[in-house]
């Protein structure tokens, strides 16, 4: 009987294994030594851009702030027009497209001197978003505050990939000029920190694909754990029996 009853917990322990493998094949960066301290300059970082349609927020103050307080009410933003513009309230229009943040606010900085004393301007993009669909946890569209998102920043946000995710083959979507581009992101190579999509773009949309083999096999873990809980309770009645 005790013979018997090792067997079974041999069988149990081997059965939980199996089910405990399924959900183990989910590297990411195989290829760095996560053992090892190690750096690298971040070359691929380059400040997002000023686009058609963008819209801006401005704040600006100076040493006469009434004579610029009809800022003060655009709570909504400044649009980008088709001619890649924007209108201000005493200097009218001024060119945004193509450039950063932090160039137009010193370009409206400048115009502004002469009405306002020593004026201070700050520009923002409010419009930035990334959307990430497909097998992740949570797909929705995500507002970024800031101006810098990474493609890990942005699966992070999205609940992570989905056990049943390829990793291998993400489908990053970009508008560039008036062309849509579709780029595969591998996110198990540590090269993704030095590729020219790491860091994402207004409007980048992040497909996870499914990987139908691992439905597959995730199918198998699941009836794996029931045959787990099945011998769990042949184990419990055999050790009920033998102990009467």
């Amino acid at each position: 009987m005790k013979n018997k009853i090792l067997l079974l917990y041999a069988i149990t322990a081997m059965l939980l294994l199996s089910a405990c493998n399924a959900y183990k094949n989910v590297p990411y960066f195989q290829d760095l030594d996560k053992n090892k301290q190690s750096s690298e300059d971040i070359k691929n970082f380059s400040p997002l851009t000023i686009q058609k349609s963008d819209i801006l927020g401005i704040t600006v103050s100076s040493l006469n702030p009434k004579a610029y307080s009809d800022s003060s009410a655009r709570v909504s933003g400044y649009l980008v027009d088709q001619h890649g513009e924007i209108k201000l309230p005493l200097i009218g229009k001024i060119p945004a497209a193509g450039l950063t943040t932090g160039v137009l606010a010193d370009q409206i900085q400048e115009r502004l001197k002469t009405y306002l004393r020593e004026p201070a301007v700050t520009v923002r993009m409010l419009n930035f978003k990334v959307s990430v669909m497909g097998d992740v946890l949570k797909p929705d569209v995500y507002k970024i505050v800031s101006e810098r998102v990474t493609v890990t920043e942005a699966l992070t946000m999205a609940g992570d990939l989905n056990i049943t995710a390829k990793r291998k083959n993400i489908l990053l979507i970009r508008e560039v000029d008036g062309k849509r581009e579709f780029i595969p992101i591998d996110i198990t190579s540590a090269k993704l920190f030095t590729s020219p999509y790491y860091y994402l773009k207004n409007n980048d949309v992040l497909y996870v694909q499914p990987d139908k083999t691992k439905y597959a096999s995730v199918d198998g873990g699941y009836r794996t754990v029931s045959l787990v809980l099945s011998a769990l309770s042949i184990v419990a009645i055999v050790l009920s029996n033998s102990l009467r």
